[in-house]
């Protein structure tokens, strides 16, 4: 199993260059994989937030980089010295459906917090690597992603659909995250800002964990009739600006999803006493959140921020899909779907369209 790594022909990889470039689709012989490394054939890919935001030029990546981080495929081969099992302790072989984590930890780095992997030194990000010709095979808009040694993978089952697979590794992962730092959820009431895939999640795994009532707050009318569908009580559009005074009530807990500076204001002044904000949507440069500290003291608010995910979440994120993606139709929403050749159309299209996703099948 970990020994005669089988010849393979090139792969293609759509390669971004920075803001206003067109992609590249290149071709590149598949390298020897290093030890402890694993070959996956790329299926799916469906293209973030934080991928538009790069395409747009609000968040910076290398100079050459494959974009693409929520990525499901099926193992190709696993290189020598490969423990062969996956996180749950499963064992791995080619063929097999996998999804991964985003991120690899070097082996002999150590995380700051046994809870935040996320943020070991030397970090390696799928999709958010240099791109070199020895070294492409990096992300998700490719033919083929090399596993780095000390990746987090599980085996998954080929009847969820490809395009709910994919969503796994970032979206579903962040927003478990998000439930585990806000704390227990049942009977809560909860108000969501943003019904992206991250909010429409969000609203999901809050209903599943019995929260008592959950509202969504959002621009689009479209995005609103989706979370309702997903376990939302209410829809709020604030297409026209945030009212004085609220509609919506009091929440136990917020969950920004939008990284916007007046979205996050609102929901400290959405919190009861004692309520907590979750926020995990301001991933890029926006400007400075107006804190009334009083009011933060006087109502004994929290506030506390997530980014990315730990193992843990992962696993939690897994199962949730593992035991949801019949009830609530997640692939839905993939809007619409392109071939690695259109990696171009589909980038202007979740601009110009703000699709909840976009998806590339590989």
């Amino acid at each position: 199993m970990h020994s005669g790594q089988p010849i393979l022909p090139p792969g293609r990889a759509s390669v971004f260059y920075g803001q206003g470039q067109p992609f590249e689709l290149v071709t590149q012989p598949v390298p020897m994989l290093q030890p402890g490394e694993a070959l996956v054939k790329n299926l799916y890919t469906t293209i973030c937030g934080s991928d538009v935001h790069t395409f747009s030029g609000r968040r910076f990546e290398p100079p050459r980089v494959v974009l693409g981080h929520e990525i499901t495929g099926d193992i190709v081969f696993l290189g020598q010295n490969h423990p062969g099992i996956d996180l749950r302790g499963e064992t791995l072989q080619p063929g097999d459906r996998i999804t991964w984590a985003i991120f690899s930890v070097p082996p002999g780095n150590d995380a700051p917090r046994e809870d935040i992997p996320q943020k070991s030194s030397n970090l390696f990000k799928y999709g958010h690597a240099l791109a070199t010709d020895h070294d492409i095979f990096n992300g998700g808009l490719a033919d083929y992603c090399i596993l780095r040694e000390e990746t987090a993978v599980i085996k998954i089952s080929q009847d969820i659909p490809l395009q709910v697979a994919a969503t796994i590794s970032c979206a579903h992962s962040t927003v478990a995250g998000a439930l585990r730092v806000a704390g227990d959820v049942a009977g809560k009431k909860v108000l969501v800002f943003g019904a992206g895939m991250l909010g429409i999640s969000c609203i999901a795994m809050c209903k599943e964990a019995g929260a008592e009532w959950i509202g969504a707050v959002d621009v689009d009318d479209r995005r609103l009739a989706f979370s309702k569908q997903f376990g939302a009580n209410a829809g709020y559009n604030i297409a026209d600006g945030i009212p004085t005074t609220l509609p919506w009530p009091e929440a136990d807990l917020v969950f920004d999803m939008t990284g916007i500076t007046k979205a996050m204001e609102a929901g400290l002044d959405s919190l009861r006493v004692g309520g907590v904000a979750v926020w995990i949507g301001a991933a890029f440069p926006n400007s400075a959140v107006q804190v009334d500290a009083q009011k933060i003291v006087r109502k004994i608010l929290q506030i506390r921020g997530l980014h990315n995910y730990n193992f843990d979440d992962f696993l939690a994120a897994t199962a949730f899909i593992e035991a949801n993606y019949r009830k609530y139709d997640f692939a839905a929403l993939v809007e619409k779907e392109f071939t690695l050749a259109q990696t171009e159309e589909a980038f202007a299209y979740a601009v110009n369209n703000k699709p909840v996703r976009a998806g590339v099948r590989i």
